[in-house]
């Protein structure tokens, strides 16, 4: 199923590709399109390295973070919040623990730590999983979650607004703030709305 979401993703990248390259055909403008894409290029090169240094001391900050045990007192504030959340995970399934290590590091904005904690959150999601075919609930909620979370600090953002030289680059802590928050509020709010209508059409008798 990995394989053929991935194959499906790079058919539509294909697609634009194709699409864009016979669209400045047909109106002469392929000089235009071959330009972009060499400036696209140079542009995205120039980026990364500038945000090398800026990136790694962030980092950096952050694991001294995690080796200090922030992150696992994160953790245990989480536990009330995962266990409501996750009603259907056993309570002292190594899935808890990956859910809230990923949890953690998104809110501080570590998201390169949070990706293989959140892989392996679903990995043992999947072996709970009586349908290897159908995601479950607690598999639907990890992902809202982790793709909405609330982020303290956007260490990427700063990282990108210093690159290109802003004035006041850490402004946008409050807004991340307010708009993760938000995100993360919809996000419980449709998951708790969804397992309600499935729960609601499970109990209903059949027709016939």
């Amino acid at each position: 199923m990995e394989g053929d979401g991935e194959c499906m993703v790079n058919q539509i990248w294909l697609f634009f590709i194709v699409t864009g390259f016979l669209v400045a055909a047909a109106t002469g403008k392929m000089d235009a399109v071959t330009e972009a894409a060499f400036d696209g290029a140079k542009t995205g090169v120039t980026i990364c390295f500038g945000l090398i240094s800026i990136l790694v001391f962030w980092l950096g900050m952050m694991k001294i973070a995690e080796d200090a045990g922030l992150l696992q007192k994160i953790a245990v504030l989480l536990r009330p919040v995962v266990r409501f959340l996750f009603p259907g995970i056993p309570k002292d399934h190594p899935a808890i623990g990956y859910i809230m290590s990923n949890m953690s590091a998104n809110i501080l904005g570590l998201g390169n730590a949070a990706t293989p904690m959140g892989i392996k959150a679903m990995q043992e999601l999947q072996k709970l999983n009586p349908d290897k075919e159908k995601a479950t609930p607690e598999m639907c909620t990890l992902l809202a979650i982790n793709t909405a979370s609330i982020t303290l600090i956007p260490t990427t953002l700063i990282a990108i607004r210093m690159s290109f030289d802003s004035q006041n680059p850490t402004e946008i802590v409050g807004p991340t703030l307010l708009a993760t928050g938000i995100a993360t509020m919809a996000a419980i709010i449709l998951d708790r709305w969804y397992r309600f209508r499935s729960g609601m059409a499970a109990s209903r008798p059949p027709k016939g």
